[in-house]
């Protein structure tokens, strides 16, 4: 989580005059709604990496990027000959 994003989303809520028709609940609220939205953003952030560094590190995960960065650099300079000609 990012304590930060919270913080600035409590202290813009909280102590904005913007805001003065909501009531101090629903300032809460909204102060609360950021920080599970942040830590939800995480999350998902870290599982997602956990999960490709997972696949990735795999014999079958090497041989796929090794294939696919092959492919990469051999395009890149096809296309470099192509265009010095």
């Amino acid at each position: 989580m990012n304590p930060l994003t919270v913080i600035y989303f409590a202290a813009l809520v909280l102590g904005s005059q913007s805001t003065a028709a909501l009531s101090y609940p629903e300032r809460a609220g909204y102060a609360l709604a950021a920080f599970t939205a942040s830590a939800s953003w995480q999350l998902m952030l870290a599982g997602g990496g956990a999960l490709l560094g997972r696949a990735l590190t795999g014999s079958r995960g090497q041989l796929i990027t090794a294939l696919t960065s092959s492919a990469v650099i051999a395009a890149l300079a096809l296309h470099a000959l192509i265009t010095a000609v």
